[in-house]
């Protein structure tokens, strides 16, 4: 009886609000997120148009979606679920893949208890600061999707490993082990790069 009545409460929509507050919501949470989003959606692209439509379909997406968000909460890893959403849903559209993703998965995004887990970055951290190098952006984009986007996510972005295995749906241990393949891979293709920038490498675990 109390279990179902707990179920019961976890599968009900958070209230509604007021149209006021949701504007509200909206230019003061997730507005002050835009640059970051047309990075991350330029990143992912490398095309500024594309990187400014995936930008204006996640502010459309999160409107649309805005009573599931909790005011207050982590409203920038909410906004790049939404756009890699979109991104992938484009990418399939592109390659003829027929599945898209449910943006009615957003609602649920909040339901764990955030945590924050040690990091580490592979090549030193201004590598990735301010505007990217060509060599840099060239070997991102030559990433395949999937570890791109986790470079992006941790290395640019600075997200936890808990908001980016939130943000992708996959488990932690999967987010660590991609993120650790994409930083080779990475490293592989920055190799030279690396080395006239007096860059080292790290040990090898």
């Amino acid at each position: 009886m109390d279990q179902s009545e707990d179920n019961k409460q976890l599968m009900e929509k958070p209230p509604k609000r007021s149209l006021a507050a949701n504007n509200r919501i909206f230019q003061q949470e997730f507005m002050l997120h835009a640059d970051a989003l047309y990075n991350f959606g330029y990143h992912l692209t490398f095309n500024e148009d594309d990187a400014k439509d995936l930008v204006q379909e996640t502010f459309l997406k999160a409107y649309r979606f805005i009573d599931s968000y909790i005011e207050g909460t982590n409203a920038k890893a909410w906004l790049f679920k939404i756009m890699k959403n979109a991104f992938i849903n484009a990418y399939r559209k592109k390659s003829k893949q027929p599945n898209k993703v449910d943006y009615e998965e957003v609602v649920t995004y909040q339901n764990s208890d955030s945590g924050s887990y040690v990091q580490y970055i592979d090549l030193r951290h201004e590598i990735f600061q301010g505007m990217l190098g060509d060599e840099v952006s060239h070997a991102l984009n030559s990433l395949p999707v999937d570890f791109k986007t986790v470079v992006l996510l941790c290395d640019i972005e600075g997200f936890t490993y808990e908001e980016m295995a939130k943000i992708i749906d996959i488990p932690i241990g999967t987010v660590r082990s991609r993120l650790h393949r994409a930083r080779n891979m990475l490293k592989d293709a920055l190799r030279e790069y690396a080395k006239q920038m007096g860059f080292k490498e790290d040990e090898e675990e």
